[in-house]
């Protein structure tokens, strides 16, 4: 058996490969695409905010100066935004070998996206379930392309309520439990979306990770700022550095091995930390029904429709 641990060295050569990462400029996606751009694969950078993207596309430009990375605007919040990033890609290129949902939003507070859906299901689950569906004629159309969602532990503590899936008007909420069920919905998505791919025979897998605990901005929200600034020296000692936060869903990205409907996460106690291997999620993420009713609303609600 082979023990040998996964790292950014493993990434094959990917010229001549196009590659999508959301949330490109920072934390686990910056990671994530600086070594995409080191292993020579044009990499679109989808950022809300193209000044963001433009500096830290500077950042990695002065490391590895070959490298072809392009800023784009996306704002995962605004279906407007997701419709046009696609459509100014599809002018742009005609192939799509990853699409790497990482942006993500993490315990905030109650808030409602410019469509009017709750903000951490908007963002983390319907704005990638529309960008996906919005690229997926170019996804067919790439041999052995991948699309790769990017989880959380925290799906465990997540429960699908298909009557208020939104919390409408705030109903129910607290920024962990509509966390929770975003991350659960990441996995109900990916899975769903693998049947998908064997049922119309599409040669495109979907893959899920998650990055254990990684030193990311999203934790700006989980507690007091105080309380964070007190807990700090005790946080650094669980925390990973967010370039290995990144191994899983590279891993799940680019390593040959990697099946459909896998996921991937840091092998260390509890996934908290670690190189990436393939882990497992709760069975809720793997109910069909609910993948399915999660799917239907999906499509009503971003008027996004799988073909």
């Amino acid at each position: 058996m082979n023990t040998k641990n996964w790292t950014i060295n493993d990434i094959p050569n990917l010229k001549g490969k196009t590659v999508i990462v959301t949330g490109g400029n920072s934390g686990l996606g910056y990671e994530a695409v600086k070594a995409y751009a080191r292993k020579n694969a044009t990499v679109i950078m989808a950022c809300r905010s193209v000044s963001k993207g433009e500096y830290a596309r500077k950042q990695i430009i002065d490391i590895t100066p070959k490298s072809e990375i392009i800023v784009m605007e996306l704002d995962l919040t605004d279906l407007n935004s997701i419709r046009n990033f696609a459509t100014k890609f599809k002018q742009n290129y005609t192939s799509l070998n990853i699409l790497l949902n990482n942006a993500g939003i993490m315990m905030v507070p109650y808030g409602l996206t410019k469509d009017g859906f709750e903000k951490q299901l908007g963002t983390n689950h319907l704005g990638h379930f529309a960008l996906t569906g919005l690229l997926l004629d170019v996804l067919k159309t790439t041999p052995s392309s991948r699309v790769v969602n990017v989880s959380s532990m925290a799906h465990k503590q997540g429960v699908m309520d298909y009557d208020n899936l939104l919390y409408t008007n705030g109903v129910g909420y607290s920024p962990m439990k509509a966390y929770g069920r975003s991350k659960l919905a990441n996995l109900l998505f990916t899975y769903e979306l693998q049947r998908y791919f064997v049922a119309n025979e599409i040669d495109c897998i979907s893959v899920a990770a998650h990055p254990g605990v990684s030193d990311t901005n999203l934790f700006v929200h989980a507690a007091n700022k105080w309380v964070m600034i007190l807990l700090k020296p005790l946080f650094s000692l669980m925390v990973q550095p967010a370039a290995m936060g990144a191994l899983p869903e590279l891993r799940a990205s680019v390593d040959v091995n990697v099946k459909g409907g896998e996921y991937y996460g840091p092998d260390g106690k509890r996934e908290m930390r670690g190189y990436p291997v393939l882990v497992q999620s709760i069975p809720a993420s793997h109910d069909k029904e609910s993948a399915r009713k999660l799917w239907e609303m999906s499509e009503k609600l971003t008027s996004v429709v799988y073909n």
